[in-house]
Order: C-alpha cells, then structure tokens, then sequence
C-alpha cells in the first residue's frame, strides 16, 4: 500500500475545485444537489474512518457500518426523550461508538487476516440484529426522526443547506485530524506494524495498543458521519448498519486508493456520483459499479489519487 506523501500541486488543484463547487451548489437554490453534496461529504467522512484501518493499519474490516449505525441510532433516539442538541447527540454518537469499538476491536484484533474480516462483520451482524429487535422503535422497518438535530439557535441539520456546510466543515476537520495522526509518531508505529510486524516487535514494541487506539479513533469518526446520514434522510433503521454498507465503504476506499487520506474522500465522491447517474440510467446499475471496480484493480495501481498525480496506471 502507498505510504503517505506530499500532495502534488495538480492533485491540489483539482481537489480546491472541488471542494470550491461542493461549497457553491447550496447556494444555487437547488434541494436535491445540496442533499448530494451532503451525502458525498457524509460518505467521504465515513470512507476517511476506515481507511485508517485499511490503509495505514491494513487492518481489513467488513464491519464498520456498525459505528455508522451507531451514530444513526443516537441522531434517532435521543431526540425522543428531548435531546436534539447537537453538542449533545455528537458527543454521545462518539462516545458510544468507541465503547463499542474499544469492546469489538479488543477481541477482534486478537485474530488476523481472514480471521479478523470475518470477526468484524459478526460484531457488526450482532447490532444489525440488536436494531432489528426494538420493535418499539419500528424493528427492522426503523423510524423517521422525530426532531433533526439543532446546531444552535435556528440552525438545524433538518435545513439542506445548513447539513450540507456542516459535513463539508467536518470533512476539512477529518482529513486534518487524519493527516495529523497517520503523520505522527503513533502512526508511524501503525504502519511499521502494517509492514513488518515481526521487526516491530524486535525492538520491543507492541501493535496491539496502538491498533486499538487507531481502531476507537476509526469508529468515533465514522459515528459522526451516522450522525448526518440520520438527518440528510430524516430516518434511522438497521440499513445503516448492513453489511452492504460496509462494503460501499470498502468500495470508496479501494476505489479511490488506500492509505492516502484523500483517495477514500475522492473515492466516496466518485461512487455516490456513479450510484446517482447509473441507478438513473438502469436497474442494473451495481452490475456497472462492480465493473469499475475490476478496471481499477487491472488499471489504476494507486485508484484515483495515484491517477491525479500523475502515477495510477500499472
């Protein structure tokens, strides 16, 4: 996998483009646009979270929509007992999260490989199956949220435009807190253990602490990223922590390159982009997707980042 590296000044640009286009289309008046933008930011936090795990950590996990059910989950329930503050709801999204991964990932990092994919995605079926139990919240069909969440006074995430500014602030946060953390000494240390676990213990470091440490900070962020998704569709239910969801966010990451910080964001970007288009186009629009993937695997070494920079093919 590519370590990180300085980002090209042409990577830069094409990434300033966007981000200034995500930041004008809210202001055109147009619902639906601002909605994707949402979405596309919300993704692009979700996909960052776990490519922490893949890239750097090369930690493979199959079950990280759980966190992102999680922070659904609380953006849901909370409000019903009044509780629709956000510097309320968002704390208690992290807080839960991490309990949560800290638990899962103590046991899951035991194993390894294959071991550990499938360790994940049980841990992830088991709150699938917990939300699919609270038949007092709708089972297995969930149910709208019954207030969005309030910023501050007359701000609210139930307000497109304001979500869509919101998830794009917390975007730039992300990718800062990222960068900083994969650049630090802790994760430099997660990536001697990717690459040669052996050595690193050789010089009497231990991996398991740090991978838990990176493994909570993963699930936190993508809590957050629940969080929005809860508002931009105005529902919660047990989709949001399918397995399928997990694997849209393997997409985004492998997609866009992992270990980079920015593939798995240009990676969401493009998949909502392409979901958008084809599933307009045809029925069979996963069939398209699922053929993207493969040219990328042939085509593109390092996804889309390497493509920007001037390295993706093979």
């Amino acid at each position: 996998m590519p370590q990180r590296a300085g980002m090209p000044t042409q990577t830069r640009i094409i990434l300033g483009v966007l981000l200034l286009a995500a930041l004008i289309v809210p202001l055109l008046g147009q619902p639906y646009y601002t909605k994707l933008v949402s979405r596309m930011a919300i993704y692009a936090i979700a996909a960052l979270s776990l490519d922490l795990l893949v890239g750097y950590a090369g930690l493979v996990s199959f079950g990280h929509a759980a966190f992102f059910g999680i922070g659904v989950y609380c953006a849901g329930l909370l409000p019903m007992v009044g509780i629709d503050q956000a510097w309320i709801i968002v704390p208690a999204a992290i807080a839960c999260a991490a309990l949560y991964g800290l638990f899962s990932g103590a046991v899951s990092l035991r194993a390894s490989g294959l071991y550990f994919i499938f360790i994940t995605l049980a841990f992830a079926e088991m709150m699938f199956y917990v939300a699919q139990g609270l038949r007092m919240f709708g089972g297995d069909d969930g149910f709208r949220l019954p207030r969005p969440t309030q910023l501050m006074a007359g701000l609210s995430l139930g307000n497109p435009v304001v979500l869509a500014y919101t998830m794009l602030v917390t975007l730039v946060i992300a990718i800062y807190v990222a960068r900083r953390i994969t650049g630090s000494h802790f994760g430099r240390v997660v990536i001697a253990a990717r690459d040669n676990e052996t050595k690193l213990r050789a010089i009497g470091l231990s991996p398991y602490p740090y991978r838990l440490t990176l493994y909570v900070i993963a699930s936190a962020l993508c809590a957050v990223a629940g969080v929005g998704f809860a508002n931009l569709v105005e529902y919660a239910s047990p989709a949001s922590m399918s397995w399928v969801v997990s694997g849209e966010m393997l997409f985004m990451v492998i997609l866009g390159s992992a270990a980079t910080v920015i593939g798995p964001v240009l990676g969401a970007v493009v998949f909502v982009g392409l979901e958008t288009v084809l599933s307009s186009l045809t029925e069979h629009w996963l069939f398209w997707l699922g053929l993207i993937l493969v040219l990328r695997v042939l085509l593109l070494r390092h996804g889309l980042y390497g493509l920007l920079s001037g390295r993706g093919q093979r």
